[in-house]
């Protein structure tokens, strides 16, 4: 096998999983792409509905330090409690932990010429970050999100 032949495989597996993958999962809250596009910030939609990262440092969900809840920018729905978030010095929001077992869903994500876990709101399948298995007790595992992919409540 040639090179040629390596990367038009390599390109064609990459596509015929990708497919695979959005044909797997079904989402309580769906949207046509033109419907996202009114409903999310440019820099949200890319995040969400395009898999994009936001550059780190940028979002001020990074510094947010108060009790609350972070949500889905996409649906609402409820992801991390502010209870589990910590300084990763990654420069991007980072829990251990989301709110609850059905929150977020993850699944393999072969980008970059690297295999990590993505992270997705299990509600409305928009992408939110990767998980990483470097982060604090008791999970050890760090959520390294995008904070435009997310709003913040400040508990009352």
């Amino acid at each position: 096998m040639n090179r040629r032949h390596l990367l038009l495989s390599a390109g064609l597996a990459a596509v015929g999983l990708a497919a695979h993958k959005a044909a797997a999962e079904t989402f309580e809250v769906v949207h046509s792409d033109e419907e996202w596009r009114k409903l999310l910030s440019p820099e949200a939609y890319s995040v969400l509905r395009k898999e994009g990262t936001e550059y780190p440092y940028t979002s001020p969900l990074e510094q947010e330090h108060r009790k609350g809840s972070f949500a889905c920018a996409g649906c609402g729905q409820a992801l991390f409690s502010s209870e589990t978030k910590f300084d990763s010095g990654t420069g991007w929001p980072s829990f251990y932990q989301p709110i609850s077992e059905t929150a977020v869903a993850t699944r393999i994500d072969g980008a970059l010429m690297m295999t990590r876990t993505e992270v997705h709101c299990a509600r409305c399948g928009g992408h939110l970050g990767h998980v990483f298995e470097d982060g604090p007790p008791p999970t050890g595992l760090r959520y390294c999100m995008n904070g435009v992919a997310m709003t913040f409540t400040p508990e009352t």
